[in-house]
């Protein structure tokens, strides 16, 4: 009985600061509608302030905790409602959760660079006092932390439901045109939600820090047990969320007493906040469609076949001609960018084209590649088999989800990005922790790919075989429903259409593309593991697919050469690996809005080069064959830009009457 009593305490105390968070997470989201999936993030890059105001700086602790609390954190609050999340919650949620994704990425890459990786502690609060209750020993830090959750839980609620300031939170993202009519500001009360969030952040990572330790990454990732927390509230109820993240810790907390340490068990103790808020997040009742509402999306040009096959001929040759001529390191990262080209595809169809938003996509790869590891069969066949096994996990995973849409159906999928990469891909039966397989290169027709330039031109060429097919599908019937049911689910589901098996059939498919370049991806190394799949680099594909366009293959083409150049960057200038991080993250903000990316702004360079400058230099060449074909009809003078040079002959550029030719009939 003193075990239990002393882990329920420690469970206690865990889900106090969870609850911390979770609150600011559900402040935010009640009052601008904006999914702060960074708020793990700031609190870590705010627990770093904390370190370096008390510790480096040496400023006392009370000090530190005013000016990180009560200055620095509210001052970043109102800068990202103002300038980064301001009018997200009224469009799609896909757009809402990249740009919140890429100020995740960025505040890593920011944290990496101010503070460069070495061992930092920070003690807990007052670590000499404490108090021995029974055979339980409870620290002043504990207690404090209980005692911050619970008055910061009261006091929100307070704030929500009994003051104005309060009522007019909830009422700017119900209705922010007649709260102005009453006298309201929106857009400072938002602020003010901002503000008082970004500081429940920084308290909660201040407070889990002397537990978790200064680290960039288990800071930011156990904001994933503060979603769990806020989804039984329904990101609304502040009672609910206190009780869940509550509940949450001292389940944690027990698993880690009573749960066997070997087998099965094993694997579910780290994975509990994660199977807790996909259960949560499955047992959720239906969301409601927005009626009345009907927002297409601008979207990239789709060619025609012929323009299509001859882009994917350039590209083949390209890349035979490039592959040819540089080193083996540099072959094989060719191979890699295709990879990351053909899972950034799978997003094109699932995001660009459907409009769903997957943080799994990566994780699907990985089944694809431990399914072609594990089948033993190097040819076409196990190349197939690897892809629907992709694909069925695909359809497995959207089968629970049916009724959930926008930010439910993307939080199920990394929920289930981090069950497969604790609980299969870290096990024996799979890639062993830290473990890899052995796999053997393609053979098509009975005829090895040995060589790495045959093999890395073959996934060059599955790339442009995908999207090409891509392409054929958006020309047709299934990519207009496609587009429809994107830009307004409720009028597709007026005439008929059966969106929830649609909505099957498009994960699986996206699934069994992404399990494609995985099982490709395993044939390039020779040896694929756990550390290959992480449910992190989920969030990068997606972050720099919708950069560099996630509705066009050229965007996916793009990201993929990117994201493979991303870490050759980062080895090659260590001291630089943070900004990048940063660089990356906050670009992310900025084109965010755009799901076309850069992809769209080369689209409209070229568009203005071939509209432009082409046609001009015709009209010229045409002009000057027809005065050569005409005698009799003097050519009027004319004056070319000097700035444009056509590389035809340079009678056509003077100012002159040029004169006709004689005996020319």
């Amino acid at each position: 009985m003193s075990s239990l009593f002393a882990f329920t305490l420690l469970g206690l105390f865990t889900g106090a600061a969870y609850a911390i968070m979770a609150s600011g997470l559900v402040l935010t989201y009640a009052t601008t509608r904006v999914f702060n999936i960074a708020h793990g993030a700031f609190g870590m890059v705010l627990a770093f302030t904390f370190w370096d105001f008390s510790q480096r700086q040496g400023l006392p602790t009370l000090l530190s905790l005013f000016l990180v609390l009560g200055v620095v954190a509210p001052a970043i609050g109102w800068f990202i409602q103002r300038f980064v999340t301001r009018g997200l919650g009224e469009g799609p949620v896909s757009v809402a959760l990249v740009v919140a994704v890429g100020l995740l990425v960025g505040l890593i890459g920011v944290a990496q660079y101010i503070w460069p990786p070495e061992p930092r502690v920070l003690l807990p609060f007052h670590p000499e006092t404490g108090w021995q209750l029974g055979d339980t020993y409870i620290t002043a830090h504990q207690l404090i932390t209980i005692v911050c959750s619970i008055v910061v839980a009261i006091g929100l609620y307070l704030l929500l439901n009994r003051t104005r300031v309060g009522t007019a939170m909830r009422a700017s993202v119900d209705n922010p045109e007649l709260l102005k009519l009453f006298g309201g500001k929106p857009d400072t009360v938002a602020a003010l939600a901002w503000a008082i969030g970004m500081s429940l952040a920084a308290l909660a990572g201040i407070l889990l820090t002397p537990v978790v330790g200064l680290d960039y990454y288990a800071l930011t990732l156990l904001v994933i047990n503060a979603y769990a927390a806020a989804m039984l509230g329904r990101l609304k109820s502040l009672p609910l969320t206190f009780a869940g993240a509550m509940g949450l810790g001292i389940l944690e907390s027990w698993a880690v007493a009573y749960l066997p340490t070997d087998g099965f068990w094993s694997t579910i103790r780290p994975v509990i906040p994660a199977l807790f808020l996909f259960v949560v997040v499955v047992a959720m009742p239906q969301t409601q469609l927005r009626i009345g509402q009907v927002k297409g999306l601008v979207a990239a040009p789709v060619p025609a076949l012929r323009k299509s096959l001859g882009a994917g001929g350039v590209l083949l040759a390209l890349a035979f001609v490039l592959i040819g001529v540089v080193s083996r390191s540099d072959v094989l990262l060719i191979g890699v960018a295709a990879t990351y080209a053909m899972v950034m595809l799978s997003l094109v169809l699932l995001t660009g084209y459907g409009g769903h938003v997957s943080l799994a996509q990566f994780t699907f790869a990985g089944v694809g590649a431990l399914a072609y590891a594990k089948l033993d069969q190097p040819n076409l066949l196990g190349l197939v088999l690897a892809a629907a096994i992709a694909a069925g996990v695909g359809a497995l995973v959207a089968l629970p989800v049916l009724r959930l849409t926008g930010l439910y159906l993307a939080l199920s999928t990394m929920a289930f990005a981090v069950l497969m990469d604790k609980m299969i891909f870290q096990a024996d039966y799979a890639f062993k922790f830290n473990g890899t397989l052995a796999t053997e290169r393609l053979s098509v027709l009975g005829v090895k790919i040995g060589s790495d330039t045959a093999y890395v031109w073959f996934m060059v060429l599955a790339f442009v075989l995908m999207g090409l097919f891509l392409l054929w599908l958006r020309r047709g019937a299934l990519g207009r429903i496609l587009i429809a049911t994107r830009d307004s689910p409720s009028g597709c589901g007026t005439l008929g259409l059966d969106l929830r098996w649609f909505r099957v059939g498009l994960f699986s498919l996206s699934a069994g593309m992404a399990g494609v370049a995985g099982a490709l991806f395993a044939g390039l190394r020779g040896t694929v593991g756990a550390a290959d799949f992480l449910y992190f680099q989920s969030l990068l594909v997606l972050l720099l697919a919708v950069v560099f366009g996630v509705t066009s293959v050229t965007g996916a083409l793009l990201g993929g050469t990117a994201l493979m150049l991303l870490p050759v960057w980062q080895s090659s200038s260590p001291e630089l690996a943070g900004l990048l991080f940063a660089v990356l993250g906050f670009g992310a903000v900025l084109l965010g809005r755009d799901p076309n990316g850069i992809a769209n702004h080369l689209f409209k360079l070229g568009r203005r080069l071939t509209g432009k400058v082409l046609p001009r230099w015709e009209e010229q060449l045409r002009e000057r064959l027809d005065g050569l074909l005409k005698p009799g009809r003097p050519e009027p003078a004319r004056s070319v830009d000097a700035s444009f040079d056509t590389g035809v002959d340079a009678a056509v550029r003077i100012k002159e009457p040029i004169e006709e030719p004689q005996g020319v009939a």
